[in-house]
């Protein structure tokens, strides 16, 4: 871990591979003071409350000591004390009602501090508890759950076959959670889709590799990051340095499905495009004080164009560093809005002996211009959607689709088929004879029975196709319109010289 005096070593909220990841504290938070004296009636009066609250304290302690002697005196049953405390801790976090606050057993913590330094196995995808719901916040960029088509925001139902209703965060985790190779399935509940949809996904290790850096003949530069964990700052700052020397002309910064990581690595990495003296972040306590986190980095902006790429799983530390460069250095966002959490989280790692850890929501961020983005994200400059079939629901394997249906897995194939150049004539779920047709054709292409009819097979080809045509470059919309707004930029200041 870090040790800094007085500097905020925060780890915004991240579960990677189906944990529990989020904001980390270690050293000494300081936060701005007002500059006004405390009179000696204001101590005495300090102190005053500071006993009633001590006194309040131990009433409450002595009610729930209380209650764990008559359970385990009377319970008709042996019970389990430990479990009895995790569930009590557990139920004080589930009563603050904020899905970023949680208790986190042994294993899930010991699985924290593996994620945090880069190395885990699992679905790839952060989580969060939500009015009782497991939520997804974001899927990291090219784990399995986003190539399965795992969105932000999808709410998580059950996990083979087991509901997840009921269950606190750490519970549904260890549920999602698994050894590399094997496979899941997760049903979720996606907004604007009628029925609930099954993912069958394939457990993996999630890549050490959080930067990954090319350039384009024309010398524009792209540095894909995929969360903040400890070594992504010094990557970055790599990164960074071999595409200048190489002379580029612009940089785009994707963020995209990013969900966040530690900020102190945020603040490192701004500082390498953000001018010095100029804001990069701000936390706000309780008592509404303020930490202005200033950058201490390079002494004049960059000469070259920067852009940011980002969509609704971008979260967290991602925001942070989109807002810093967008109000601090001139950047453009192009994309979607943004996830939207700003809130920081207190870990909690030391004080208890068994190797628990207790996550608290203890501030909030802004942006360098004061913004909080809390629930609302970061709106790009450039507003661009990707097409239609990037967002199309897996089809049910468990019937046929044929002629004269009317089902939303119709329209998930009249999506895809669309998205592969086919024709279906229509998108709204009826399969028609222009349907048909375009399965035929489909199914021909691929080698397979063309009976115009959409079985496991078909289906199961449908979707590896689509895949293929997602992952491609050059079918990403968001990425191609970055590209072209540095073009734009590099030839309005070259003929201005």
């Amino acid at each position: 871990m870090f040790k800094k005096k007085t500097v905020i070593l925060l780890m915004l909220m991240t579960l990677i591979g189906s944990s529990v990841l989020t904001m980390l504290i270690t050293g000494t938070l300081s936060f701005a003071g007002n500059g006004t004296a405390t009179s000696a009636a204001g101590m005495l009066s300090d102190l005053a409350a500071q006993t009633q609250k001590t006194s309040s304290n131990k009433d409450a302690l002595t009610k729930v000591e209380k209650a764990l002697n008559l359970v385990q005196k009377n319970y008709y049953q042996n019970v389990d004390t430990d479990k009895l405390v995790d569930g009590a801790i557990q139920g004080m976090m589930n009563a603050l009602d904020d899905p970023f606050s949680s208790y986190m057993g042994k294993e899930t913590a010991k699985e924290f501090t593996q994620e945090i330094q880069g190395s885990f196995s699992g679905i790839g995808a952060e989580v969060s508890m939500d009015n009782g719901r497991v939520v997804v916040v974001s899927p990291i960029k090219g784990s399995p759950a986003e190539k399965a088509g795992i969105r932000a925001k999808d709410i998580l139902l059950s996990v083979n076959g087991e509901s997840l209703e009921g269950l606190s965060l750490s519970e549904a985790v260890a549920k999602i959670r698994g050894p590399k190779g094997s496979k899941v399935v997760i049903k979720v509940q996606r907004s604007g889709v009628s029925e609930p949809m099954e993912f069958n996904i394939k457990r993996d290790d999630i890549a050490l590799e959080t930067v990954k850096a090319s350039m384009t003949d024309d010398k524009i530069g792209l540095i894909e990051i995929t969360e903040f964990s400890m070594n992504t700052g010094e990557r970055f700052k790599t990164e960074l340095n071999k595409l200048e020397s190489q002379g580029m002309k612009g940089l785009i910064i994707d963020v995209r499905n990013n969900p966040g990581g530690l900020l102190n690595i945020v603040i490192d990495m701004a500082e390498q495009l953000v001018p010095k003296g100029k804001m990069i972040v701000q936390v706000e306590n309780k008592g509404g004080q303020r930490e202005k986190t200033v950058s201490t980095g390079i002494s004049a902006a960059k000469t070259y164009p920067v852009v940011v790429l980002t969509n609704k799983g971008s979260a967290s530390a991602s925001e942070i560093l989109a807002g810093a460069l967008q109000e601090s250095a001139g950047a453009k966002l192009i994309g979607e809005t943004t996830y939207g959490k700003g809130t920081v989280q207190q870990s909690f790692d030391r004080d208890f002996a068994d190797g628990s850890l207790l996550k608290i929501t203890m501030a909030k961020w802004l942006t360098p211009n004061g913004e909080w983005i809390h629930k609302k994200g970061i709106k790009p400059d450039i507003a661009v959607n990707q097409p239609a079939y990037f967002s199309a629901a897996p089809i049910n394997k468990e019937r046929t689709l044929k002629y004269d249906n009317n089902s939303g897995d119709v329209k998930s194939a009249q999506t895809m088929l669309i998205g592969l150049g086919y024709k279906p004539g229509r998108d709204d779920g009826y399969f028609s004879e222009e349907t048909v047709s375009a399965v035929k054709q489909f199914q021909a292409d691929h080698k397979l029975g063309a009976n115009g009819e959409i079985d496991k097979n078909t289906a199961d080809q449908l979707e590896a196709a689509l895949i293929a045509r997602i992952t491609d470059p050059a079918n990403d919309a968001q990425l191609g319109r970055a590209y072209q707004e540095i073009r734009q930029e590099i030839g309005a200041a070259s003929s201005n010289k």
